[in-house]
């Protein structure tokens, strides 16, 4: 699989409580992966927007016609991450998009799941501790930061 690292991201653990895991101790509550920074994730959307702006334009008005880039970025969302687990926008940032119980894609269904809910823009903007959208949540998704190169 593309940008999967089975020693970076392994399946979570589950605590009694229901806890994931996390580095550091092992312990309940502990995760085996590091949330994406803000900064990238921004630089990764940004990319790709500008990427469906112009194959948008070879079929449509981008500027005048909005429907256009954003259904490009959800088809984009779909194949890419869901084949992949990352956008090209994400590959030039060193991110991946996982599903957070295996660390693999998600799959073509939940990846359009998460590109429609980040095309309302809303759900990306409310995150939690772990700088998961509701569209993460939602799709079973977190977004980490690639491991350096063996």
């Amino acid at each position: 699989m593309v940008g999967r690292d089975p020693s970076a991201f392994q399946p979570n653990a589950r605590s009694g409580s229901g806890g994931t895991a996390r580095p550091g101790s092992g312990g309940p509550g502990q995760r085996p992966w590091t949330p994406a920074p803000l900064s990238r994730r921004f630089g990764a959307l940004l990319v790709d927007w500008i990427a469906c702006l112009l194959v948008s334009g070879l079929f449509a008005r981008p500027l005048t016609q909005g429907w256009a880039p954003v259904s490009v970025l959800i088809a984009e969302y779909g194949f890419f991450v869901g084949l992949f687990g990352m956008t090209p926008g994400m590959w030039l940032m060193h991110l991946r998009c996982l599903g957070i119980r295996d660390g693999a894609p998600v799959g073509i269904p939940r990846a359009l799941l998460r590109g429609v809910l980040l095309a309302l823009a809303v759900p990306a903007l409310i995150m939690d501790a772990d700088r998961r959208g509701i569209h993460d949540r939602l799709a079973g998704t977190v977004v980490t930061v690639l491991p350096p190169p063996s």
